[in-house]
């Protein structure tokens, strides 16, 4: 485990940009306005941030959008505070590995307007009862003995519904649909040492504002001019001969 105690470590100061990315999802025209956090904070959100498997979370740090992979391997409810969850993890930068610790905040809990139900209505029987956003903000902090190690700040928009038995579940309803996303964290990434802070997004399927980078119409695409930022093997996996050996570099299970 690493080097550092987060007993106490709070959530600091947001980016303008993660503070302008949760204004702009709560204020979608499919997102109702009451807030309902008093009555379903005490839900476990735990499963969402650990539910999709790590070669469709796709993350960039710093202007050239160098690739950043994420794993959260723990997240947990604090027993004593439900708007707070621990969190423990890695993450991969080039050929550099850091362990992470920290915590998530719940600010938001909003309802869609309506509840849709997949692809030719698949879950019209699975009895959902509502599907919903989760806002919050978070903190990260990397181990400091470790090499190039810094905090991770921001907010983060999850999707979930609701099932028959009332427990949170990942909302993947429409994960065969064009641009579908969920889990998008957007926020920074400064350095314990001299430095400048780096913008730093990651997400689920689709990187949040990744602006010029991500080029892809119906899935994630980089740009040809971000290739050489770590993004070779991706295009190599996926794209045009999908050369078997970028193929298992994308699949590797690299935080163990």
């Amino acid at each position: 485990m690493l080097a550092l105690s987060v007993c106490s470590i709070g959530i600091h100061a947001q980016s303008d940009e993660s503070k302008r990315f949760v204004h702009e999802v709560l204020q979608k025209g499919d997102i109702l306005p009451t807030e309902l956090k008093d009555s379903l904070i005490d839900k476990d959100f735990s499963v969402l941030w650990t539910k999709a498997p790590n070669w469709l979370v796709y993350g960039f740090i710093g202007n050239d959008y160098q690739r950043l992979r994420m794993k959260l391997l723990s997240v947990i409810m604090d027993p004593d505070n439900p708007n707070r969850y621990h969190v423990y993890g890695k993450d991969k930068v080039k050929n550099n590995i850091c362990e992470f610790q920290g915590e998530f905040e719940i600010t938001n809990i909003r309802r869609y307007n309506d509840i849709d139900f997949g692809l030719d209505e698949i879950y019209r029987d699975s009895s959902i009862h509502g599907r919903f956003l989760v806002c919050g903000t978070y903190r990260l902090l990397e181990d400091p003995i470790q090499r190039f190690s810094g905090t991770f700040t921001g907010s983060f928009a999850s999707y979930f519904y609701i099932d028959r038995n009332g427990k949170v579940r990942y909302d993947d309803i429409e994960d065969v649909a064009d641009g579908y996303t969920n889990n998008q964290f957007v926020g920074t990434w400064q350095p314990y040492h001299d430095g400048p802070t780096k913008r730093c997004n990651w997400g689920d399927f689709r990187i949040p504002n990744g602006r010029d980078m991500d080029i892809g119409a119906g899935c994630f695409s980089p740009a040809d001019e971000y290739l050489a930022n770590g993004w070779r093997s991706y295009r190599d996996a996926y794209f045009g001969s999908q050369n078997d050996k970028a193929f298992v570099i994308e699949r590797e299970e690299w935080w163990r």
